[in-house]
């Protein structure tokens, strides 16, 4: 008796629903943390030079510089794109479509919006998936624009008046490289989107944390993006190995040194 109670409650932790075999132990949440090396000074966010729309961009005090945020508490850096690749070296290998949490499945195509309140794009740093649509908005007094230079993804440079906003006419394709967009009235102005065909990514927040769920559990590599480069240079564009096992992976902290090369 006791062996076939077993078995049933084995089958179903298996089979959550009719013909779908989807084992809990097939998948994990991956949790870590990028921080600043502790052996360098904390860098200083410099005051940006503003010569256009002054009496706006500045209506709430100085603009700072924000290609490098770093918590002064616990060094965690913010805007660290963090990804899984398969485990190998070569760069056009694809993620394997079956082994994609089949969850994933219902996802509907999604909005990355990206606004320009007061002179500076936001969010900086964001990421979006292969279907997702752009939305540009301009929720100031003054006229902004909106340039982006792409391989996949058209090239644009749109004037924005104030309070509209603009659509990218197709949904979003796939780039294997970081896009970067600019407001060309403003020339302070930038920031960077990463689009993927796949869920497992993640932005790190004001503490340099980052989890990626339902990530399938075996060897792959994870890779730290920021726009001043990636972790580990040129070999570190392939990622770093890692074994994921489930429930929850907890990658071990790493610095990562994003000062401008």
């Amino acid at each position: 008796m006791q062996r076939f109670v077993f078995s049933a409650l084995f089958a179903a932790a298996v089979f959550v629903g009719p013909g779908s075999a989807v084992s809990a132990q097939e998948w994990a949440t991956i949790k870590g943390q990028v921080v600043f090396p502790k052996d360098k000074e904390l860098p200083k966010r410099a005051t940006l030079n503003v010569t256009q729309d002054k009496d706006h961009c500045t209506s709430k005090g100085d603009l700072l510089d924000e290609s490098i945020l770093v918590n002064a508490k616990n060094k965690g850096i913010k805007n660290v794109v963090v990804f899984l690749r398969p485990d190998d070296t070569d760069l056009k290998v694809e993620f394997p479509k079956n082994k994609i949490h089949p969850d994933d499945a219902k996802r509907k195509p999604g909005e990355l919006v990206i606004d320009q309140p007061c002179c500076l794009f936001g969010p900086r740093v964001s990421v979006a998936r292969v279907g997702d649509k752009l939305v540009v908005k301009n929720s100031a007094p003054v006229a902004h624009n909106f340039f982006w230079d792409t391989a996949n993804n058209g090239t644009h440079n749109k004037t924005i008046p104030k309070q509209e906003e603009w659509k990218l006419p197709d949904p979003l394709v796939k780039e294997n490289t970081p896009i970067q967009y600019k407001c060309t009235i403003h020339g302070w102005m930038t920031g960077y989107v990463r689009i993927f065909d796949h869920p497992y990514y993640a932005i790190t927040d004001e503490d340099g944390k980052f989890e990626i769920k339902n990530a399938p559990v075996g060897k792959y590599r994870l890779v730290y993006w920021h726009e001043n480069g990636v972790r580990g240079g040129a070999k570190g564009r392939a990622g770093e190995q890692v074994e994921i096992a489930g429930p929850t992976t907890e990658v071990k902290t790493v610095e990562f040194d994003v000062s401008p090369k």
